[in-house]
């Protein structure tokens, strides 16, 4: 039971018993409270009556009322904060034998001062008379966005290169020079060499292209001069039309619908010009409900196939205390093998080793606070037997849990660590008798305000850690990029972006302090997938069930052929319900999207820009029946992909198996 719940309750207790409060108002100072991340701001208050005089006897109480994964407030009113946000307040003047007066107050959370500029180009070359936009973004140290933040601009040689307020470049003479970005104290460069030579012809290659929509095609702008000679390395200016898509600042072009769009490429006062013509990406298949496991005493959590094939194992929440064994070797009637009951309320994640000979399931709100994970041995796949548990140092609760072995290390389990936001690794090479080999945890100023680590992925021995408000970090585990082994994890990136600025409708919608953060991700390929979790604070006033509320999200594709700087490229988001877990399998990428059900997609070829709007969604089920725990709602968890089959698992009504069926042939 939550710390707001009581307050709550002891507030609407006295109000329904005492007399009316002699208490007219509160007055909070500040009355607009602002306050820096890594920092902390003491809120005061005093209750007044009518006349504006001080009540005696009147005492205050602070609470907050959201964002808790963001900052804290205490009882008399001390605000740290851990992150950016807004951090809703219930400010409450109690006064004995009088109805409480309870007000409420926002608590801005901001970024610290500007510490740096990442422009756009750190060098750039341009023809005689081009024009061209350096873009900029200010970040703090601990690299929040500052987008109210403006950049002055100066040219160390204006007669080679100006640079007006917009950062928008004019060569204007052949030579050099450095470009300066400034916020205050802090200053960033950019060097521009403006060619000796003038461009009199321009070529674009290809000059014509026909693909389907959403394949990236690369163009090349070739330059001349008057002598018919390339002029190398020179910036080129991108831009298309008409219709929808997008084209980055290499010639990566990405169109979205099919049609015709005009590529256009400039070099000084040059101009070149391609067609592309795109055909629709015909990806649509049918889908095919094979199995039906409902569940309707619990919510169903996470769901795991054993490597077999043949068994699988499904979690339960809201006061389950149990982990289901099933039988899928008929995935047309998946039954109940087994169970194992453990005080823990939520099993909220569950995998096996890659041999398949134990698993793990964790613990997660067990009424001793005795929590962490649970591991089982599977000498018989359809009854596991518990041989051993770890909880030190996790007792708080264990969200998320993964198993990666390595030759050179054996095998580990990559934990969360509900109260501290750390990574914890746990040697399980005897999983008889587990132990704790090394933590990790981003830094924060004030304790663990701020920090939560929600899930892993571990992949050739790098580990992706979804870090709610710090996005997305990578660390060395065994890969040897930076010398990193379990014991020791090391740093080696690091991709954290704007959560407020990129869901500021759900906060508009439904108040402050919502729930939003990277949740989730995923290694593929050269990509990372990344999906946040994120609920609104408040649901639809008056509405009851599937009405009163809803999930929303992103899924952002990372470029990482860099690992040490990823850089976002493409996204997907629902136009209902949210992003939850992930599952990829060869070109498709399947999604439990909570109110929007199982969805799958398919994401072959190089990746850039709206996913959803490329037509790349194969298909669609809407996991919602009349047999489970909440009837005709569909709240779809993820997917795990096993033997051409997707065992989908729905929150409210238990385990969809699920197959894609291949394109309908073609009859002559």
């Amino acid at each position: 039971m939550s710390r707001l719940y009581l307050v709550l309750s002891l507030v609407l207790q006295q109000a329904t018993a005492g007399a009316q409060s002699p208490v007219a108002r509160i007055v909070v100072t500040p009355s607009k409270p602002v306050v820096s991340t890594g920092d902390t701001l003491r809120l005061t208050a005093q209750a007044v009556d009518a006349s504006g005089q001080p009540v005696p006897n009147a005492r205050v109480r602070f609470n907050a009322q959201g964002a808790r994964f963001e900052g804290t407030v205490d009882s008399l009113g001390l605000v740290t904060a851990g992150a950016t946000g807004t951090i809703p307040v219930a400010v409450v003047a109690l006064v004995p034998g009088s109805r409480p007066v309870v007000q409420r107050i926002d608590v801005q959370m901001v970024p610290g001062p500007a510490a740096r500029i990442e422009l756009s180009h750190a060098t750039v070359r341009l023809a005689l008379g081009q024009r061209f936009r350096l873009g900029s973004r200010v970040l703090s140290s601990g690299n929040d966005e500052r987008p109210e933040d403006r950049v002055s601009w100066r040219s160390s040689s204006p007669r080679v290169a100006r640079i007006d307020s917009d950062g928008m470049v004019t060569a204007a003479s052949a030579g050099r020079t450095t470009l300066a970005a400034s916020v205050g104290a802090v200053v960033a460069t950019a060097t521009v060499e403006v060619a000796p030579t003038a461009v009199t012809a321009l070529e674009l290659s290809p000059s014509r292209q026909e693909a389907r929509q959403g394949d990236l095609v690369r163009f090349k702008a070739v330059a001349r001069d008057a002598r018919g000679r390339s002029i190398e390395g020179l910036t080129t200016a991108w831009s298309f039309a008409p219709g929808e898509g997008m084209i980055e600042q290499d010639g990566s072009f990405v169109g979205y619908a099919p049609g015709e769009y005009v590529v256009t490429a400039t070099q000084g006062t040059r101009v070149a010009q391609a067609v592309v013509r795109l055909v629709d990406r015909d990806v649509r298949r049918p889908m095919q409900v094979v199995g039906r496991l409902p569940r309707s005493r619990f919510t169903t959590e996470e769901v795991w196939v054993h490597p077999d094939g043949k068994h699988a194992y499904l979690g339960s929440g809201g006061g389950g205390d149990v982990m289901y064994a099933l039988n899928i070797a008929d995935p047309a009637k998946p039954v109940v093998t087994d169970s194992i009951v453990a005080n823990t309320r939520r099993v909220n994640d569950v995998m096996t080793t890659p041999d398949g000979k134990y698993l793990v399931f964790t613990r997660e709100g067990a009424s001793d606070r005795k929590n962490g994970i649970v591991i089982a041995s599977l000498e018989d796949p359809a009854h596991p037997k518990v041989i051993s548990e770890f909880t030190e140092g996790v007792t708080s609760g264990v969200h998320s849990a993964f198993i990666f072995r390595q030759e050179k290390y054996g095998t580990h389990i990559y934990l969360t660590n509900d109260g501290t936001g750390a990574l914890h690794v746990i040697d399980i090479n005897d999983p008889y008798h587990p132990k704790e080999v090394a933590q990790w945890k981003t830094p924060k100023s004030f304790g663990d305000v701020g920090r939560t680590l929600h899930d892993i992925d571990v992949q050739d021995g790098l580990l992706y850690g979804s870090w709610w408000n710090d996005g997305l970090v990578v660390l060395d585990i065994g890969n040897g990029v930076k010398g990193g082994s379990p014991s020791d994890p090391k740093f080696v990136s690091q991709y954290k972006y704007d959560l407020n600025a990129l869901y500021k409708d759900v906060e508009q919608t439904g108040g402050a302090g919502f729930i939003r953060g990277t949740h989730t991700a995923w290694r593929h390929k050269n990509y990372v997938f990344i999906a946040d979790e994120v609920f609104p604070a408040g649901g639809v006033k008056g509405a009851k069930d599937a009405a009163a509320g809803r999930a929303y999200g992103r899924l952002q594709v990372l470029d990482v052929t860099d690992i040490e700087k990823p850089r976002s490229i493409a996204y997907y988001e629902p136009e209902y319900g949210g992003v939850h877990n992930v599952w990829v399998a060869g070109d498709t990428l399947y999604m439990g999207a909570y109110n929007a059900g199982f969805r799958a997609f398919d994401i072959s070829g190089e990746l850039l820009g709206d996913l959803r709007a490329q037509g790349r969604e194969i298909g669609h089920v809407n996991t919602a029946d009349m047999d489970g725990r909440v009837q005709n709602t569909a709240m779809t968890w993820g997917v795990v992909v096993k033997n051409g089959l997707a065992y989908v698992n729905d929150m409210y009504n238990g385990l969809w198996i699920v197959r894609i069926e291949p394109k309908p042939a073609v009859v002559p």
